[in-house]
């Protein structure tokens, strides 16, 4: 019987995985992965503007209420592993006992390969803090001198997934991911953050957008194959081939 297949997801927010990563998520899900999503934060200061804007509104219940988001949508996608961290946004902070944290998880995980956030965001630096974090877990997760005895690493591939002004922020996607057969699933997934109901057409579009591009790359006018929606990428560590296509 084959190894099962992982995959792990480290999201600044609660929201972040499912704008820019349900997609992928959902499809791998599918497909028999065991996904595994790590949400940093709730992202309750910076990203409840509509939660705050109720009266009486409190810390706890915001964080509630987004944490009650985040899973609907994890189920909404076929995932049932997501864990809250809950360190705060706004900014977000890991020390030496939370990054030994985030190691634990991606030892137990062994994922096939990672997702996270640009490696730069001057609008939300929370964001790029993450994937300076998620590189330097895996880099302590390949430690062999780490908690000697445990199954150290491989050499997953980190995916950092698209940001919301990507002409701001660097990002160069390589990598076009055809997201159309599990498209309802990401679009009840995004429907599920009620607290950023703004973002809803954003990413829809995004999704369409990509989904041509990926057309456009995948043969163009001499024969693209079809794709309604898809989601990009941008790769950090180069691949290992055996013949070049």
């Amino acid at each position: 019987m084959s190894e099962t297949r992982t995959a792990l997801v480290i999201s600044a927010h609660a929201a972040d995985f499912v704008w820019r990563a349900g997609g992928a998520i959902a499809l791998h899900a599918s497909r028999g992965y065991e996904v595994t999503i790590v949400c940093l934060s709730y992202g309750e200061r910076g990203e409840s503007a509509k939660l705050w804007k109720q009266d009486g509104m409190t810390l706890d219940r915001v964080k509630a209420a987004r944490k009650a988001e985040a899973e609907n949508a994890a189920a909404a996608l076929g995932v049932g592993d997501i864990r809250f961290f809950d360190l705060g946004d706004y900014p977000l902070e890991l020390d030496r006992d939370a990054k030994f944290r985030l190691v634990d998880v991606i030892r137990e995980v062994q994922p096939a390969f990672m997702m996270s956030h640009s490696h730069y965001d001057p609008y939300n630096t929370d964001h790029m803090y993450t994937t300076q974090v998620a590189l330097e877990c895996r880099m302590i997760a390949q430690a062999w001198g780490h908690n000697p005895g445990e199954k150290v690493l491989g050499a997953p591939q980190l995916y950092l997934f698209e940001p919301h002004q990507t002409e701001q922020m660097g990002w160069k996607p390589d990598v076009f991911l055809d997201i159309s057969p599990v498209w309802d699933r990401k679009k009840a997934a995004i429907e599920c953050m009620e607290g950023q109901e703004h973002l809803w057409r954003y990413y829809t579009n995004a999704a369409e957008n990509r989904g041509n591009h990926f057309r456009r790359n995948s043969g163009g006018m001499a024969g693209g194959r079809k794709a309604t929606h898809a989601e990009g990428f941008q790769r950090v560590f180069p691949i290992t081939v055996d013949e070049l296509t």
